[in-house]
């Protein structure tokens, strides 16, 4: 019989994240999640994109917590993988704050990140 092997959650959410989605989602009749995704863009190459969603995809990795139902793009996973999001607000903004593991800078304004694919336990990168 093959054994199961755990693999980490894609994501985890704060207390904060969780019940700002959650009230977010109450507020959008038809919609059923927040999916998150990644994207090139900005002066450090990448961008994390936030969309409502109204299905779940046949490959989204869906993360039910607290209330809020958060949708994984499949091809953000890798980049992901160990990510806990966040939602602070202070005096002068309110925000969802992604703490990425995977993050190894950000440019100056906030506005992108440059992300590395996770190497799941178990596995060694591949040298190109």
């Amino acid at each position: 019989m093959p054994s199961l092997r755990m693999m980490p959650k894609v994501m985890t959410l704060t207390d904060a994240a969780a019940a700002r989605v959650a009230s977010l989602i109450a507020q959008k009749p038809g919609v059923k999640a927040l999916k998150i995704g990644i994207k090139k863009g900005g002066c450090a190459g990448m961008e994390y994109t936030m969309t409502w969603a109204d299905e779940i995809g046949k490959f989204d990795e869906i993360i039910e917590d607290k209330g809020a139902v958060v949708l994984i793009d499949p091809a953000a996973m890798m980049y992901l993988l160990g990510t806990e999001m966040d939602y602070k607000i202070d005096k002068f903004s309110s925000q969802f704050v992604f703490n990425n593991p995977n993050q190894t800078s950000a440019c100056g304004c906030g506005e992108s990140v440059n992300l590395e694919p996770a190497t799941p336990p178990g596995l060694s990168p591949v040298d190109p």
